[in-house]
């Protein structure tokens, strides 16, 4: 197990990260900054001084998503995905693959959030295509940049 201090990482399985963090927030709330574009732009900003320059998603069962971060430099980060399943304020699941396909082909991502006085708790499951692909995703520092990111989505959600 990883734990930053607000973020904890599992492998719970050979192909699967797991990151559970909790936001002092009612789930609505987080809900809403994981799936509005104008919130999600807020707090995922991907690597240092990089800037989120695409931020479309329809959020339906069949609807895609799509992001796209630039760095100073003019490179080009991009990634998008299906959504599979949404059940409003519990969970959502779907596809995600980056157009530099790091990570070994497409992953599945299950989010859950459960609510209990006044505070929610974010679970993120990546489902990937192999423990070669898990591993060189946990490479890359992924977990740091998820537990940066989770910091600024926890001050936008207690924010208001």
């Amino acid at each position: 197990m990883i734990d930053t201090g607000t973020l904890q990482a599992t492998t719970p399985s050979d192909t699967e990260v797991q990151l559970v963090r909790a936001f002092h927030a009612p789930r609505e709330m987080v809900y809403r900054a994981i799936t509005e574009p104008e919130l999600v732009r807020k707090w995922l900003h991907g690597p240092p001084k990089w800037t989120m320059e695409v931020c479309e998603i329809d959020l339906r069962e069949g609807g895609s998503f799509r992001y796209e971060w630039h760095s100073p430099d003019g490179e080009i980060m991009g990634m998008g995905g299906v959504f599979q399943e949404i059940h409003p304020n519990e969970r959502l699941v779907h596809t995600e693959l980056f157009d530099e396909d790091w990570t070994g082909g497409e992953t599945l991502v299950t989010t859950l959030l459960k609510e209990e006085d006044g505070q929610t708790t974010l679970t993120l499951r990546i489902r990937y295509q192999s423990q070669e692909a898990r591993d060189k995703a946990l490479q890359t520092g992924m977990i740091e940049g998820v537990s940066m990111s989770y910091d600024r989505m926890a001050r936008l959600v207690t924010e208001g």
